[in-house]
């Protein structure tokens, strides 16, 4: 059996949580443990640096980070702030679009933005959009879509892995 990638989990907290727990739960790729609320209004507590140092730290070891994008997640300071981190210590960075999944309230909602349009790289001044994937997965309900994901992640985080490697 081949080794399960280990990856970093991006995503904005309030409104995805639920989603990203349920993409986190398909198990074909290991992610970083998500915080405890109490351990991360302690993080929080200590200010931006203190977040930045917790962002290197849950990316130590991991090969590739994976957005779940959900209708706001573009654009965000510390989204941003992992995807920066993630490229420039040369890991896969990937999206995936998770609107598409019901909430713990069983909602859908819509499609956010593409946050690597928001993101240039190197001195090109182009859009890591240009170089980066962002998926949308396809199905006509949340279960489908969720199919999607599961069968899809790995080929998603592979595919992020060589991308980076030549760029």
């Amino acid at each position: 059996m081949a080794t399960r990638r280990q990856v970093f989990y991006s995503f904005h907290y309030k409104p995805d949580c639920w989603r990203a727990a349920t993409v986190r739960s398909i198990g074909v790729i290991e992610g970083n443990k998500p915080a405890p609320d109490n351990d991360w209004e302690t993080v929080v507590r200590g200010g931006h640096e203190a977040i930045k140092k917790w962002i290197k730290e849950q990316m130590k070891y991991r090969t590739c980070a994976v957005v779940l994008v959900g209708k706001e997640t573009a654009n965000r300071k510390w989204i941003n702030h992992e995807i920066i981190e993630a490229w420039n210590a040369s890991l896969g960075v990937v999206g995936i679009r998770i609107h598409g999944l019901k909430n713990n309230e069983g909602y859908i909602t819509e499609s956010g933005a593409n946050p690597f349009d928001y993101i240039s790289y190197g001195d090109t001044g182009k859009k890591l959009s240009a170089i980066v994937k962002c998926y949308n997965p396809s199905g006509s309900n949340s279960k489908e879509r969720y199919d999607w994901i599961s069968r899809y992640i790995s080929d998603a985080v592979e595919e992020a892995v060589r991308i980076r490697t030549n760029n």
